[in-house]
């Protein structure tokens, strides 16, 4: 279905809304494609139209949601009638109510690619069998590949409300990824590679795969460090965890729970100059860029932290109700089932000047981070504390030496943020909500033998 179709279920729905009621429906449907290699053969191949409806009411502060996995006339009204006594029992929250339209105008971002849907299916299954047959030849140590994954997504939407919202869109989605292992029966590594793109056309499967198979190799042979304090280099991809578990201590909902080290502390120096983070949806080269959020609103650049300064949060309409503000146009559903939450769509750092390679040099003796194990199971939201697991090599005179594994690196993210001392200029882009740069962070503990 095209988001016209869509658009004019929602408006369809809101029109039903009664007196005192504010009504908001928010229409979805997907084609989505899914295909798993395994030696050479195809082992999983899903194709399936998926469509449905989420309506939510709001009257005198309380809040019912209900949700439809079909659009036809009867399916829409039983929704509805369900949503409206739901509402009826809830509790009254004198902050209930929904987005309103605040003026500006979403970007007219091109996210939708006509040529996925002309794609031949053969040539999808190709390109997973492909993948796995360039990952086991890429390396002679590669002795299995746990999965070689083609999918497709084309998504339409459309959003209407009472209180005046309406915007629909479509867009696509491609990816391709491996995760492989090296090694022999005494020593096992892991791999993962990925390409990510509006159509087939943008997929690099050569880079994929090496990918994959270096990740897999550079590690064979590492063992336990003794202990010390020292500067760590994050891997862009390490960099991207940890950019997207301090944006979540930076929503709105986070601070509002009191699940935030960094509640209350706008215009305060959190930390070092040369950090300077924001949300981007509207950079399209990511794949989770977005021209609205999930309640209709505009996305817009929001900065979070300008020249190590705190400079604000991520807000909703609810939790920028709240806190006395104005949302940012951050709101995130997971589907048209459930109520909008608050998160990032594109969390960059602004890039330094330096090469990764230049950065390990001017660092001299460290600990280059390739992989990280446990980060938010290992970091407390309230203070701030981490200990998590990870994975990389040794830094010796400005020049990568003997690989490491399975030990700790500990500190606190307040710190880490402020000893923050190069930033790179490697802006790298991943099938998730955050971007990655190699960053290094000074007096950091590694707990090793």
């Amino acid at each position: 279905m095209n988001p016209e179709e869509l658009q004019q279920v929602a408006d369809r729905i809101v029109a039903m809304a009664q007196p005192g009621e504010q009504v908001e429906a928010v229409v979805a449907w997907s084609r989505d494609t899914e295909v798993r290699a395994f030696e050479g053969q195809v082992e999983h191949f899903v194709s399936a139209d998926s469509a449905g409806v989420g309506i939510r009411i709001i009257n005198q502060g309380k809040q019912g949601l209900s949700w439809a996995g079909v659009l036809d006339d009867a399916a829409l009204n039983e929704c509805l009638a369900e949503a409206r006594d739901n509402a009826s029992f809830g509790s009254v929250d004198p902050h209930a109510g929904l987005a309103e339209p605040d003026g500006v105008v979403p970007d007219e971002l091109v996210l939708y690619d006509e040529r996925l849907l002309q794609a031949d299916t053969e040539e999808k299954i190709r390109l997973a069998i492909e993948l796995e047959a360039e990952v086991r030849k890429g390396d002679p140590r590669i002795f299995g590949i746990e999965s070689a994954d083609y999918a497709d997504s084309v998504v339409s939407t459309a959003i209407a409300s009472t209180t005046g919202i309406r915007r629909a869109s479509a867009e696509t989605s491609v990816y391709l990824g491996v995760y492989a292992l090296a090694g022999d029966d005494d020593e096992t590594t892991t791999g993962f590679g990925f390409s990510v793109g509006r159509s087939l056309q943008e997929l690099d499967l050569e880079a994929a795969a090496d990918e994959a198979v270096q990740r897999c190799v550079r590690l064979l042979g590492a063992s336990k460090a003794p202990s010390e304090r020292l500067t760590v280099v994050l891997h862009p991809y390490v960099t991207s965890q940890f950019l997207s578990l301090i944006a979540e201590m930076l929503s709105g909902e986070s601070v509002i729970r009191g699940r935030s080290p960094f509640a209350g502390r706008v215009g305060e120096a959190i930390a070092a100059p040369e950090f300077t983070m924001f949300d981007d949806a509207t950079d399209r080269l990511s794949p989770t860029a977005s021209d609205t959020d999930g309640e209709g609103l505009a996305c817009r650049a929001v900065p979070l932290i300008e020249s190590g300064v705190l400079t604000g949060y991520l807000h909703n309409a609810y939790t920028a109700r709240v806190s006395g503000t104005s949302s940012t146009g951050s709101a995130q559903r997971s589907s048209h089932r459930s109520a909008p939450g608050v998160g990032p769509h594109v969390i960059k750092l602004r890039p330094g000047q330096s090469s990764a390679e230049e950065i390990i040099s001017q660092v001299g003796d460290g600990f280059l981070v390739y992989d990280i194990a446990g980060l938010h199971s290992g970091v407390n939201p309230v203070s701030g504390d981490l200990s998590v697991g990870a994975d990389g090599i040794r830094i010796r005179g400005g020049e990568l030496a003997e690989g490491i594994r399975e030990v700790t690196i500990g500190s606190t993210l307040q710190r880490m943020l402020n000893d923050v001392v190069a930033v790179g200029s490697d802006l790298t882009y991943f099938p998730w909500e955050s971007t990655g740069v190699t960053l290094a962070i000074a007096d950091v503990t590694m707990s090793g033998q």
